[in-house]
């Protein structure tokens, strides 16, 4: 038995070969010591990816994915990667450590806590329709025309205004521990317990498995705050991880190989009772990471409908959903740019998602929407909801009539060209180009110009400002002279010591954050490990959750090939080459932005002509300048 759970990971990658692993979802073809095959994680039209069996590394050259065995299993599965650990071990025979088994008393304090939210919401459940102040929820609800079916689908329920009715019934099964801890009861000022839910409609929150483990609470008196109260986090509920109204939609999407997400759990209570089966709402926060991992697991053509609220916050949310979608699932391949039906090359095209926006017509949200005009109506809008690149134009597009200067002209069109930028079909991109030009009523010439020098720029890595984060060459020649230092470090076959490296590296001459998390993590290991194989190995999985570490990991091995077997000498002077390189690019940078300071000050001022005099002197001083 392993005795820590990083002594079982290693175990795992000692069985895993890199090979054998990838060959698993990817055609591989030798090509001297490596193998390459069509990158998974990207619309690969030739082989981008290399496979290192010396190294147990892949990489693509294109989309940047890269890591050991385990870290493709984890991605290519997009599942947690304690999941697949934990399969992992069981298939190999790997028993855990103690401690990594869940302790009989936390797994009875589960089930406990479990068991006492499908109490409560049966209990609450009864209330609406006998306790002697219900007839408050049993309005509110019927305004939003929700039945009898609808009420007995979503078990909801009613918090009567006394403030232990609940603790009263549920005391006699359970302890006040599991009360707590389900987020049931408080404590009050008095010490005693209170109720968590008052004088609220309730409805129960499940799991995708069914199981109740946790509540939204709606307000129904004026002025009654907040309007929803929602459980909070606790062992059996991560709201961050779990959709309102999946258990129910579950098998809908997966007919339907798509998901409506929607804002608040009466969109979601009324889409379903309607017949839109296959909608889901995040439970009181924004959409995360973890939602769209769970959701990909359900459609796999990875089909997203957004549909929010039509005002400034719903169109706001729809762009930060659309962007953690995007984030979450484009190293699986591109976004859907435009639809292709006409198109009959584009059967091979594989995407990690397509994404559309629901749209009902303005001031009215879904939930209004679907109870005045009814499901068949709504899912007409579904049927025919646009791309997102439609929808982020469209809504770029309804400010034309507000830019009226050039400048203000200009502005649109950054942010088209932001955009379209991604767009890869020229023929379609220069189609928007056209089309956007007319309606903005700007030179069509100019702005394809204007596009392709971004692109070129962007290429290139020259100077360019998208969303005010600005990349330049020099920022990565910087980042590449970092890389190179570390690498040393992870070379095999190194004729110098980790310390003779670490003495050739002045102090902060590793300057980018992340990197610099690289760094102090490679400090760290090589203070129990002298093997560089051994080190490599751990490093992945100190960075296993992180798929940016993994790749920059992965850049650093595969340029540590170019240091591996040079004689001491050789090493130490690219080591010193990179260094002195490094530091003349940071001297540039401050020696810049003094310039900057220099000509902010005021001329007129007596003492801002002094600090002209010293600013001057810094320059050159910085820069050699006579």
């Amino acid at each position: 038995m392993a005795n820590t759970f990083e002594e079982v990971i290693s175990q795992i990658k000692d069985r895993l070969d890199i090979v054998d692993v990838v060959s698993q979802y990817v055609v591989l073809k030798k090509s001297g010591a490596n193998y390459w095959g069509l990158c998974p994680f990207h619309n690969d039209k030739k082989p981008s990816m290399s496979v290192s069996p010396s190294r147990g590394i892949y990489k693509c050259f294109s989309c940047g994915a890269g890591g050991d065995a385990l870290s493709f299993l984890v991605k290519i599965q997009n599942r947690e990667y304690k999941d697949v650990i934990l399969e992992l071990a069981e298939k190999y025979g790997i028993e855990l450590p103690t401690k990594y088994h869940p302790s009989s008393d936390t797994k009875n304090l589960k089930k406990e806590m479990i068991k006492a939210c499908s109490k409560a919401a049966k209990f609450y459940h009864i209330q609406l329709r006998s306790a002697e102040d219900s007839h408050k929820a049993m309005t509110a609800l019927r305004k939003r025309d929700v039945d009898d079916s609808i009420i007995d689908k979503f078990t909801l329920g009613w918090a009567p205004n006394k403030y232990d009715v609940l603790y009263k019934e549920l005391k006699k099964e359970f302890s006040d521990e599991v009360l707590e801890k389900a987020g049931l009861i408080l404590k009050s000022n008095q010490g005693g317990w209170i109720d968590r839910f008052r004088n609220r409609i309730i409805i129960p929150i499940q799991n995708e498995n069914g199981d109740y483990v946790a509540f939204g609470a709606r307000a129904v008196d004026e002025g009654q705050n907040p309007k929803y109260l929602n459980s909070s986090d606790s062992l059996i509920y991560n709201k961050s991880k779990i959709l309102f109204g999946l258990y129910t939609a579950q098998n809908a999407i997966k007919e339907q190989d798509g998901v409506l997400i929607m804002e608040g759990y009466f969109d979601v209570i009324s889409a379903q009772a309607h017949g839109v089966e296959n909608a889901v709402a995040s439970c009181g926060t924004a959409l995360t990471p973890d939602h769209v991992k769970l959701l990909s697991r359900y459609t796999k053509s990875r089909r997203i409908f957004l549909s929010f609220d039509t005002d400034s916050a719903g169109v706001n949310a729809t762009k930060k959903g659309s962007a953690v979608i995007k984030e979450t699932l484009s190293t699986l391949g591109g976004i859907k740019q435009f639809d292709e039906s006409h198109i009959s090359s584009v059967s091979d095209n594989k995407y990690a998602c397509e994404i559309r926006v629901v749209s009902p017509p303005q001031g009215k949200d879904p939930d209004e929407f679907i109870r005045t005009m009814g499901g068949d109506m709504f899912k007409e809008y579904i049927k025919n909801a646009p791309l997102l690149i439609d929808f982020l134009l469209n809504n770029i597009l309804k400010e034309k009539n507000n830019a009226k200067t050039p400048q203000e002209k200009a502005m649109l069109v950054e942010q088209v060209i932001e955009i379209l930028k991604d767009v890869n079909n020229k023929i379609i991109q220069s189609e928007y180009v056209k089309m956007v030009s007319s309606i903005l009523n700007v030179d069509e010439n100019a702005m394809l110009k204007e596009l392709a020098r971004h692109e070129a720029a962007y290429q290139a890595g020259e100077k360019i400002q998208y969303n005010k984060k600005v990349v330049t060459n020099s920022s990565q020649f910087e980042i590449k002279a970092q890389k190179n230092l570390l690498s040393v470090f992870l070379a095999s076959g190194n004729v110098l010591s980790y310390q003779q490296l670490k003495e050739l590296l002045p102090e902060n001459i590793i300057q980018d954050e992340t990197l610099i998390i690289v760094k102090n993590t490679i400090d760290k290991l090589s203070c129990t490990i002298n093997n560089v194989k051994e080190l490599i190995k751990n490093l992945y999985t100190e960075f296993i959750e992180d798929d940016n570490l993994t790749e920059i990991l992965t850049d650093i091995v595969e340029l540590s090939e170019s240091f591996t077997g040079l004689e001491a000498s050789e090493l130490e002077n690219a080591v010193k080459e990179n260094v002195a390189r490094l530091k003349r690019c940071y001297q540039e940078k401050e020696a810049e932005k003094i310039r900057q300071q220099y000509k902010q000050v005021n001329d007129d001022d007596i003492e801002a002509l002094k600090l002209q005099m010293q600013l001057r002197d810094k320059i050159k001083l910085r820069t050699g300048e006579k």
